[in-house]
């Protein structure tokens, strides 16, 4: 047998022995949105019990490392302005109402969507927005991979997440040819014969900028040697000229206005920019006016969030809108606004409050929008009767240890699921030592994968 075939063998045998002792990871997940303080992430001590949502993290890191860069001028859609470097994205529960047009032979899409009026179905998507201009989708995939890219870079060190989280913020908020206006004039247009102008709706587009501002954050408080300060500098430059536009705009002034989860994640990004720049006490105001304002009458006395319960998914929604208020809590937690957590509405409840409600009300296909804000939520409050626990395992399965949030949502019981004697290092580079921990069908696949390399060996001397 050559020396070659038996590596490779080798490799055969120790990949498919990587498998059998490798943590479960979940598919990719966008989540609505959350902050994750730096502090706890760069500190690196987490439960052992978080190993395998370590390993999650950096799966979806590399899952994200493959595709981008990401840029407004990208986009084949111009908008009415002829510069493409304007952000862009149609309302998406808008659809055209041709019947009293009056015309004798089949429209166009392109005439569809000037002279026909546009009329809202409230939860019905109209899937063509995204076909037309898909800055909102390309935006969002931006945060998750500069989030994601924050915390492997944090969880192991390698330069490679660094330096992609650099490359990406250059090429949307930095660089004069790829750079994004710092407006949301034509966000969520609608369409129809008045032309195709933005709406307050857009705003929401860009509420994952708080996941951005903790992948930011772990790279410049972490000192990461690929996190530039040209890069860190264009980057507050560009906020410092956008956040006039959000407290002055009247699309903005609409959307901050809006009592319900437009209103909610409006105060995430405005709040989550004023800290990107270092104004911790803008954020702090930002921060009162919202749990002093809209939150007031957001959760009713006995947690229902009336306003999304009105919707057409009230499931989807009450989730929605849980997201944002919890990601308010932590921004306000992290630059020392008051107890957020323990802020009650005008009726006395709290975002537990909501929590506890929204458990009791649920679609089964909705309750995974739930999972990140149970752990939140038990990892605030405590879970000293098991509820939350057990409302994961029962809805998520034996693997919710392994979704990301599992890891900065602490603490949070794993239910007894995770093979705690592994480290993120040990998993990725000293597979011997997790031969004990194997299970039967571990065992199993690693004495059939011994059995065909030795077969294939053996033929090799006739």
């Amino acid at each position: 047998m050559s020396s070659m075939a038996g590596v490779s063998r080798l490799a055969l045998v120790a990949a498919t022995f990587y498998l059998t002792i490798a943590p479960t990871v979940y598919s990719y997940t966008s989540y609505a949105n959350d902050f994750v303080d730096p502090t706890l992430i760069l500190s690196n001590s987490f439960s052992p019990t978080t190993i395998d949502a370590q390993q999650t993290i950096i799966s979806w890191a590399d899952e994200l490392l493959a595709q981008g860069p990401w840029s407004v001028v990208y986009k084949n859609y111009t908008p009415p302005t002829g510069n493409k470097h304007d952000y862009a994205s149609l309302a998406p529960y808008w659809w055209p109402d041709c019947s009293k047009v009056g015309n004798t032979t089949a429209l166009t899409d392109e005439q569809i969507w000037t002279t026909c009026p546009y009329i809202s179905r409230d939860g019905e998507f109209n899937p063509d927005v995204r076909v037309l201009v898909n800055d909102i989708g390309s935006f969002g995939t931006l945060s998750d991979a500069v989030f994601y890219s924050g915390l492997a870079w944090a969880l192991t060190g390698n330069s490679t997440y660094a330096a992609a989280a650099n490359n990406w913020i250059r090429i949307w908020f930095v660089d004069p040819d790829t750079i994004m206006n710092p407006n949301l004039d034509y966000a969520q247009m609608q369409r129809g014969p008045g032309g195709q102008v933005g709406t307050h709706t857009g705003v929401l587009d860009l509420k994952s900028m708080v996941k951005i501002l903790s992948g930011v954050l772990i790279l410049r408080n972490g000192k990461a040697a690929e996190w530039t300060s040209e890069v860190d500098d264009g980057f507050v430059s560009w906020a410092k000229a956008y956040i006039p536009w959000l407290q002055t705009n009247k699309l903005a002034i609409e959307e901050r206005d809006s009592t319900n989860n437009h209103g909610s994640f409006y105060f995430n990004q405005l709040a989550a920019l004023q800290i990107l720049v270092g104004d911790n006490d803008g954020a702090k105001q930002t921060l009162d006016n919202f749990f002093t304002g809209i939150y007031q009458g957001q959760i009713s006395a006995n947690g229902d969030q009336p306003l999304e319960s009105a919707r057409t998914r009230p499931y989807h929604y009450r989730a929605y809108n849980l997201a944002a208020m919890l990601t308010n809590a932590r921004l306000g937690q992290y630059v020392g606004y008051n107890n957020t957590w323990n802020i009650t509405t005008k009726q006395g409840a709290t975002i537990r409050s909501a929590l506890d409600y929204a458990m009791n009300h649920f679609a089964a296909e909705a309750a995974s929008e739930l999972y990140p804000v149970v752990g939140a939520v038990a990892s605030t409050y405590g879970d000293p009767n098991g509820t939350y626990a057990k409302f994961l395992l029962t809805n998520a399965g034996n693997q919710y240890p392994s979704d990301a949030s599992f890891l900065w949502n602490q603490p949070l019981s794993d239910s007894g699921l995770v093979n705690t004697s592994q480290s993120i290092k040990q998993v990725n580079a000293a597979l011997v030592v997790a031969i004990p921990a194997l299970n039967w069908r571990g065992w199993m696949i690693w004495y059939l994968s011994c059995t065909v390399v030795m077969a294939f060996s053996v033929l090799d001397f006739f």
